[in-house]
Order: C-alpha cells, then sequence, then structure tokens
C-alpha cells in the first residue's frame, strides 16, 4: 500500500508547488506586456502629429489639375513670367483670353514681385453667360476686374491669415485662413497656393473677385 501511495502524494506536492510557480510566471509576464502596452499608448499618445502640408510649396486641392510636366507644370511655371505661366496652364485659359483682351499681358509680365490670385475657368462659368459676354468686351471693366486680381508685393501664406492688401485696381481686398485653408473677400477660397512664378507668386481661387 505505501509503495503505491507514495508516488501519488509525491506527484501531488510536485503538481501544488509548480502551480502557483508557473501561474506566477503567466502573471508576471501579463503584468509586462500590459506594461509594454501602457508604455507604448502612451508613447503613441504624446507623439507629436504631422499632418500640416508644407506651404512653403504650392499647396490644396486644385494642385491636382496642374500637369506635371511641361512648360505648364509647377517647374515650368517658376521659369516663366506671369502672364506666360498661365497660358501655359489649361485650368486658367479663360483668365488668360481676358488678359490678352484687356492688353495686360506685358503689365503683368514686366511686373515685379507681385502676387495674383488667378481664377480657375470654373470661377468664370460661375458668371452668367451674358454678362461674361459683356464684361469681356468692355476693356475699361474688364481691366478694373482683373487688376484688382494684383497685389503689389509677394504674399506669403502666413500672410494671407488675416489681411487687408492694396491693389493695382487700387482698392483693398482682404485675406483669412490658416494651414492650407485660405479665403479672399471671404468668398473666394483658394484652391492652390503659393505658385511660383519667375516674377510672381500665384494663389489660384475659385471665384471671380469683383472690385466695389
Amino acid at each position: 500500500m505505501r509503495t503505491t501511495r507514495f508516488p501519488r502524494i509525491t506527484l501531488a506536492v510536485v503538481g501544488a508547488v509548480a502551480l502557483p510557480l508557473a501561474l506566477s510566471a503567466c502573471s508576471s509576464s501579463d503584468k509586462k506586456d500590459d506594461s509594454k502596452a501602457n508604455s507604448d499608448k502612451s508613447s503613441s499618445a504624446s507623439a507629436p502629429k504631422s499632418n500640416a502640408m508644407d506651404t512653403s510649396k504650392p499647396f490644396g486641392p486644385g494642385c491636382a489639375t496642374v500637369p506635371k510636366n511641361g512648360a505648364g507644370s509647377f517647374n515650368g511655371m517658376a521659369k516663366d513670367p506671369v502672364a506666360t505661366a498661365a497660358s501655359n496652364n489649361p485650368a486658367l485659359s479663360t483668365l488668360v483670353t481676358a488678359v490678352k483682351k484687356a492688353g495686360l499681358v506685358d503689365t503683368l509680365n514686366n511686373a515685379q514681385n507681385v502676387t495674383v490670385f488667378a481664377p480657375t475657368n470654373d470661377a468664370f462659368n460661375k458668371i452668367p453667360k451674358a454678362q461674361l459676354d459683356k464684361v469681356l468686351n468692355d476693356k475699361a471693366m474688364l481691366t478694373k476686374i482683373l487688376t484688382y486680381h494684383v497685389v503689389g508685393k509677394k504674399l506669403t501664406p502666413k500672410m494671407l491669415e488675416n489681411g487687408s492688401y492694396p491693389t493695382l485696381e487700387k482698392s483693398n481686398l482682404t485675406t483669412s485662413g490658416s494651414g492650407v485653408s485660405y479665403k479672399v473677400n471671404n468668398a473666394s477660397n483658394v484652391v492652390c497656393g503659393n505658385v511660383p512664378t519667375a516674377n510672381a507668386t500665384v494663389y489660384i481661387v475659385d471665384s471671380v473677385l469683383m472690385p466695389k
């Protein structure tokens, strides 16, 4: 009887000793895993988030329509004066037509260190056709509107946050916004900003600006 009971008792004792050790090891491992997970969460929570776009380069959803290569690309536009640069961008063809009708090509190309708020073709399409045709055939009115889109110095995105600037038309326009979101006169959105040309900085906008 003794020879059969003794191994059972021994096994029971060994099992009783081993179980707490195994539980202790698992508990210690779990604590380390939890500690590591919490540390990772804490590190992730405290890590700085960098979602802001670099406004030192062209930015905005409308930049996607700019050709990737050639004279109409950002690199191509940077080599030409502003009126010539705009003529190579298909999204600005109506603006270029207007500039030619007003006789402002040389004026814009020879200007130094200016900012041009350039309406897209879609911006001009917001104007009823009859009204747009009338403006395009009225040189004095057309000149007044187009020169209102030009500020006599280069504006950085930071300068657009809360600004009021005199235009070549002689009245002021206002700018507001932050980050990569800006408006002109609280109405026209900058859809592609900080586009360099040889003599100007261009902000492409989604509405035609009208002087008071």
